[in-house]
């Protein structure tokens, strides 16, 4: 018969003491989060029943930062957040969610410095601005920082999880291609903000795909939006009514239902591709209707729950890796809406 194991194996295999395992054990406080996880995982990799759904004594703060669900991409994350934080409730982390003026990198420097302070950890969705990539250095260089949806690959953070948005802009300018046929045209780019890595990631992707492999497709001019998706619809009017060789559309950001309209407003709905990111229940609605051919979505709620579960290992709270995890994007075209 196997020997039972013991709170001394356990002080073994966790390199401390047994009065240390006792006062995890049994609650009674007084112990750093590090030795906490240490003999939290050898209790449960040794099999001490007791500890197998223990939920840890010391209460571990996260600040998310994010933007205001305003733009349903946005909304998507949050939710994925407080999904997962609901899920792992047993690991007793509080998830704390800030909103961000992308605009305001003045007051996002000086959120960071704040919550830097007092966070156990942090998930950022952020602009890659210079003040904010070392302010986010400052921090990480204490506690753990997970980049979510878009990277600060300068900033010293312990991990990425999102899309390639290279490669999805790679995929959104072969869609682009194919749409358009051998014989091409010129495609409009619209970015949210160009201080936000991914939005030049898939830029850059885009371009470098059609260089490649449609060099009957130009690009014209990028445009950016500011995030705002009236905006987006107003370029594209202004775009398509000036030049009328634009037969398509790519757009980064926020604002499809706008640039439907515009499209509509204009007569050019039959002939101009539109490729776009994220399914939005509008953006789904849109394609049904075939006012868009195609929507790359990176599954949002799916990185942020990633993303929790990253940080948590990062703290000590579960097992398992630690670094950075690249998320598979899904196409949806009008028949599989």
């Amino acid at each position: 018969m196997a020997r039972k194991t013991t709170m001394t194996d356990v002080a073994r295999a966790a390199g401390v003491s047994p009065a240390t395992v006792d006062r995890v054990l049994n609650r009674r406080g007084g112990v750093d989060a590090a030795k906490e996880a240490r003999v939290l995982a050898a209790a449960r990799r040794l099999g001490l029943d007791r500890a197998l759904s223990f939920r840890p004594h010391r209460m571990l703060r996260v600040a998310v930062l994010i933007q205001a669900p305003r733009n349903p991409f946005h909304a998507a994350l949050r939710e994925g957040i407080e999904t997962a934080a609901r899920l792992h409730a047993d690991l007793n982390i509080q998830f704390l969610v800030h909103h961000i003026d992308p605009n305001d990198p003045k007051a996002i420097v000086a959120l960071l410095a704040r919550q830097g302070a007092k966070a156990d950890g942090l998930i950022l969705t952020l602009p890659d601005e210079p003040r904010i990539a070392a302010a986010v250095g400052a921090v990480a260089a204490s506690r753990p920082v997970v980049t979510l949806a878009t990277d600060l690959p300068a900033s010293g953070r312990a991990a990425y999880v999102g899309p390639d948005d290279r490669r999805a802009g790679r995929v959104a300018g072969d869609l682009m291609g194919l749409f358009l046929g051998p014989q091409g045209g010129r495609v409009l780019l619209i970015a949210g903000r160009r201080d936000i890595a991914g939005q030049r990631a898939r830029e850059k992707g885009f371009r470098q795909i059609l260089a490649e492999r449609h060099p009957t497709l130009a690009v014209a001019p990028l445009a950016e939006s500011g995030e705002d998706g009236e905006r987006a619809g107003h370029i594209v009017l202004e775009a398509l009514a000036a030049d009328a060789s634009i037969r398509g559309v790519y757009h980064m950001s926020a604002g499809a239902r706008p640039v439907v309209d515009a499209l509509r407003k204009l007569g050019r709905t039959g002939d101009t591709a539109f490729v776009t990111h994220e399914l939005t229940e509008d953006r789904r609605a849109l394609l049904r209707e075939r006012a868009i051919a195609a929507v790359i979505d990176q599954q949002p709620e799916l990185e942020a729950g990633i993303a929790v579960e990253t940080l948590a290992r990062l703290l000590g709270r579960l097992e398992g890796p630690t670094g950075s995890t690249e998320t598979k994007f899904v196409i949806h075209m009008p028949e599989n809406a």
